[in-house]
């Protein structure tokens, strides 16, 4: 009898045993398995962290504030000018909240008009047309020049003593022009008083005879003309907006200590189209009546900009070195390519575009055939058709947990963030020829026109044969360079900051 409870008792502790591994067994199993499940979740959320940006919806909008946040990069830094959006809070032509601005739609359709006009001028070579000064609207159209919303600008001192003048600051041209007195035939609205040279001890015209004439064919497109053995230049932009007037040379202040005498400049007397509020145009491109080209002896060719991402604060113009020495570094250099007929833009090759870490599958020809360039007059970035149709389907494929929303204007792909606080948004990278590879901003990507509404900032071409166009609101809060001695130009973030 004893011995038979014996190996009942030893028959259960054995049984028992048996149990309690096999629960050991799940447990550490479990164990495991929510160990990898977690680790899983971090490297999802790790990867989400890497390759999207998650922001406030409202933080797309304009602020209702009316004070301006000033860059410290423009106060801080020599031969820096404050850059404001046009119509924004911070804008010297402001007044007060009450100035007029062009609502979406309209920005949206004067920059396709822009955009037209550079694939005319890249695609074909143009006729040299003379001008006089009476003339105004019978100045023939030229493909090539065009003012878009000009939307960035940036104030100048011109003459002696000094008359500020707020300008837009254009990398797609050449020379620059303010309005003058007397006006001969009309000039538009702007909100400083109009640039008078007979109160000026610096000014004076330029011959007709002299090179400098001789050189608005390659920068205005239209040859200069004689009037009294002055030099008459004439530029229409693609808006049927123009300027006519005499060349001159003239001193330009941009700082206390960045002062130059005898620029050459338009100083227009015959003036009219949508530039209403600013005084003229500061032309930054690579012909050599450009203002880089002008001031290469002290800058070597080289500015730098930020754009504000919002119309509440303001950016930076640097000229020179200065601008970038702090963060030399951290600047992703391209060279620039050589675009046919438009040596006065600044060509990009780009290699290949990134969405939400994918690399999109995109021949490399689709890019190097029509070639690309960077403008800062040019609001929304224009991809080959191909190249837009494979972004445009990675990032909806990103963002299918947004509900859509109609298309606007040139812009087709757009979302309804209505009933949201906040967004991810996969991140948008272009890499460039050299190994530059520039991440997008989280205000490079959308073009916000309502909560309802809130649309992919990127247009597709409506010909292979264009070029591709890296517009303003990619470049939003970037630090872009220009080394036009080096031929090169140059990304960094944060470059506002």
């Amino acid at each position: 009898m004893f011995i038979e409870c014996h190996f009942v008792r030893e028959r259960k502790e054995r049984a028992k045993m048996s149990i309690n591994r096999n629960l050991l067994n799940i447990i550490i199993i479990l164990c495991v398995c929510l160990n990898l499940g977690c680790n899983e979740a971090a490297q999802e959320r790790e990867k989400k962290e890497i390759y999207s940006h998650t922001i406030e919806v409202s933080s797309l909008f304009p602020s209702s504030s009316s004070s301006c946040v000033l860059s410290p990069r423009a106060t801080r830094t020599k031969s820096s000018l404050h850059v404001t959006h046009r119509h924004g809070t911070c804008s010297p032509l402001n007044n007060g909240g009450k100035a007029t601005r062009p609502d979406h739609v309209e920005i949206l359709k004067l920059d396709q008009s822009r955009v037209n006009s550079i694939h005319s001028k890249l695609s074909k070579k143009l006729t040299t047309n003379h001008v006089s000064q009476s003339q105004s609207t019978d100045l023939p159209a030229k493909d090539g020049s065009t003012l878009g919303s000009g939307n960035y600008i940036v104030t100048v001192g011109v003459g002696t003593p000094k008359h500020d003048l707020s300008l837009i600051f254009d990398t797609g041209s050449d020379l620059t022009w303010t309005q003058c007195e007397p006006c001969v035939r009309t000039c538009y609205d702007q909100k400083e008083p109009i640039f008078n040279p007979s109160k000026s001890t610096s000014y004076y015209n330029v011959s007709c005879s002299s090179a400098a004439c001789g050189s608005l064919s390659s920068a205005t497109g239209n040859a200069g003309s004689c009037s009294a053995s002055n030099c008459i230049y004439g530029i229409q932009y693609g808006d049927q907006s123009f300027s006519v007037g005499f060349l001159a040379k003239e001193k330009f202040t941009l700082t206390n200590s960045d002062v130059f005498d005898g620029v050459y400049f338009g100083c227009g007397e015959n003036n009219q189209g949508l530039f209403t509020g600013v005084a003229g145009l500061l032309g930054l491109g690579r012909d050599k009546l450009s203002f880089p080209s002008q001031t290469a002896t002290a800058y070597n060719k080289i500015f730098s900009y930020c754009l504000p991402s919002s119309a509440s604060y303001t950016g930076h113009l640097t000229f020179g070195t200065a601008g970038i020495s702090r963060s030399v570094k951290s600047v992703k250099f391209t060279p620039i390519s050589t675009i046919t007929d438009g040596s006065s833009f600044y060509g990009l090759d780009i290699v290949g575009i990134t969405v939400g870490g994918q690399k999109l599958a995109i021949p490399s020809t689709v890019f190097s055939t029509p070639g690309a360039l960077i403008d800062s007059g040019t609001v929304i970035t224009r991809l080959p058709p191909k190249a837009y149709a494979a972004l445009r389907s990675e990032f909806k494929a990103k963002m299918s947990k947004y509900p859509t929303a109609s298309g606007v204007s040139i812009l087709d792909t757009c979302f309804d963030l209505s009933g949201f606080k906040t967004v991810t948004i996969p991140k948008v990278a272009f890499s460039f020829s050299g190994g530059a590879v520039v991440e997008l901003g989280s205000k490079g990507i959308f073009y916000a026109f309502k909560m309802s509404q809130v649309c992919l900032a990127f247009a597709g071409n409506s010909d292979d044969s264009n070029a591709a166009i890296f517009g303003n609101v990619q470049q939003q809060t970037l630090e872009v360079v220009y080394d036009g001695a080096g031929g090169r130009v140059g990304f960094a973030p944060n470059g506002c900051s």
